[in-house]
């Protein structure tokens, strides 16, 4: 009888002791800020005294990311995480950790296995992308309107003394042939903000602003022509079509913007 309790209390221990335990972390966030992308992992009942007793493997999906073989002292990465590093020594401590470049760090689940002789353990921890805006709302509004309120302003300088003058005429030139730059700046927003480019609807409103702009400068032309500016509704009408341009991209950009959201950002190489 006393054989069989002890037999029964050694095998209980030994099961005990085959698992290893990866404590529980929570999701892990990264930013377009970040340069280095950590996905912690770590093991709490760790026995091994050298490297040769450990391995360690990463895997994203069935993918995978990173393979320690202690033994032989090797990392093997996976094809698509070419920049995947731990710290061998660390594992004695209890830390297999994952380092990435944010080039290669994949919102989604992320499972560390760790093998220590007959022992094995895993856990799944979950990397998220967060979208950071460059600036504040607050800001944003602020530098959008500060602009404004100066054109407004210099504007007002002609309601002051509004008589025809060829500096007047210059100084209109001024306001109004500028605008182009922001037929080029739209061009540019739609290229460089991802999954937009040259769709149907921003080659749309690059041509409504083209056809403002062309309308502004008519407008501007014949007004400098004349005393009394009596073609200024053109110019004004140009104006504004290019104001509206500006407002149905920035309509569109923020539509995109949030289909995007829930996809994952793109990965440079």
């Amino acid at each position: 009888m006393w054989p069989l309790v002890v037999l029964l209390l050694l095998a209980s221990a030994s099961c005990g002791s085959a698992q290893l335990i990866l404590n529980k972390t929570k999701p892990v966030e990264y930013t377009n800020c970040n340069k280095t992308v950590v996905i912690p992992c770590f093991v709490s009942n760790v026995e091994a005294t050298t490297l040769d007793d450990l391995y360690l493997n990463w895997k994203f999906g069935n993918e995978n990311v990173l393979t320690f073989v202690g033994s032989q002292r090797t990392s093997t990465t996976g094809n698509n995480f070419s920049s995947a590093s731990i710290v061998p020594e660390a594992l004695l401590e209890g830390t297999a950790s994952l380092k990435l470049d944010k080039s290669d760090a994949v919102p989604g689940n992320y499972t560390c296995e760790v093998t220590e002789l007959s022992r094995e353990g895993e856990a799944i921890i979950e990397l998220k992308y967060r979208v950071v805006n460059w600036f504040s709302p607050n800001e944003n509004i602020l530098i959008i309107i500060f602009p404004m309120l100066a054109i407004l302003l210099f504007w007002g300088q002609f309601g002051v003394v509004s008589e025809h003058s060829t500096a007047r005429s210059s100084g209109l030139g001024l306001i109004v042939v500028p605008t182009v730059i922001l037929i080029l700046l739209q061009y540019a927003a739609f290229m460089i903000a991802p999954a937009i480019g040259m769709s149907f609807f921003s080659i749309a409103i690059l041509i409504l602003q083209v056809l403002g702009f062309v309308l502004s400068v008519v407008g501007l032309r014949l007004c400098i022509l004349e005393c009394v500016a009596l073609h200024s509704p053109l110019l004004i009408s140009g104006l504004g079509i290019i104001a509206l341009a500006e407002l149905l991209g920035l309509v569109y950009m923020k539509f995109i913007a949030s289909n995007q959201r829930t996809i994952q950002p793109p990965r440079s190489k």
